[in-house]
């Protein structure tokens, strides 16, 4: 079994937020690939379905995106899971907008949701990373990602969130090259990728 897990803050207030971009990505896996509706369960929201034949669990965290690792830990313990089930889908300001990323492990980069996760349940997970660009000065990070998506800029953030979901059965067998590739190629022929400004 695999956990799918996407960050973001509870409520329409952030909705459409920067910083809910995993909450968006998550939302596309569940409606392309027919999952069962979320229901409330381990301090979030969770949605069972299948994806390249294998049992997935989606779960958007409902705990603010600070305390992610709490919802995880949760869901990866009652399902005895390590770190190596968990796929985190989360916003990176470190990325332009519309670049898709995956690695394993490594830094937080100061995103809290990544630490306290880390916190939880150890370091060695994949996270798709969602370029949202950054604002250019560390001051205006906090108000950025808590600042919603433009209009003029939701065609390349649906095009991405479609291109994630279209490609999630690379994710699940592990094909992370292959997940990024096709994301990328999905996204430029939306007319986006490179050409995605702020």
């Amino acid at each position: 079994m695999l956990v799918i897990a996407g960050l973001g803050n509870p409520g329409a207030r952030y909705a459409r937020n920067r910083h809910n971009i995993g909450f968006m990505a998550l939302e596309a896996i569940a409606q392309a690939h027919r999952f069962g509706p979320f229901r409330a369960r381990f301090s979030g929201l969770a949605a069972d379905g299948v994806i390249g034949g294998k049992r997935v669990m989606l779960l958007a965290p409902q705990t603010f995106v600070n305390e992610s690792g709490r919802s995880v830990g949760e869901a990866l313990r009652f399902h005895k899971l390590d770190a190596g089930a968990l796929v985190v889908i989360h916003d990176e300001l470190d990325l332009a907008p519309a670049k898709v990323r995956v690695k394993i492990g490594g830094g937080n980069a100061g995103h809290n949701g990544l630490r306290s996760i880390s916190a939880h349940i150890g370091n060695d997970y994949r996270r798709v990373r969602l370029g949202i660009g950054h604002p250019g000065d560390k001051a205006l990070v906090h108000n950025f990602v808590l600042s919603d998506f433009a209009k003029s800029e939701m065609g390349w953030v649906e095009a991405v969130c479609r291109a994630v979901a279209d490609a999630a059965p690379l994710l699940v067998e592990g094909q992370d090259a292959s997940f990024q590739n096709k994301t990328h190629l999905a996204i430029e022929a939306a007319g986006f990728g490179e050409k995605a400004s702020m």
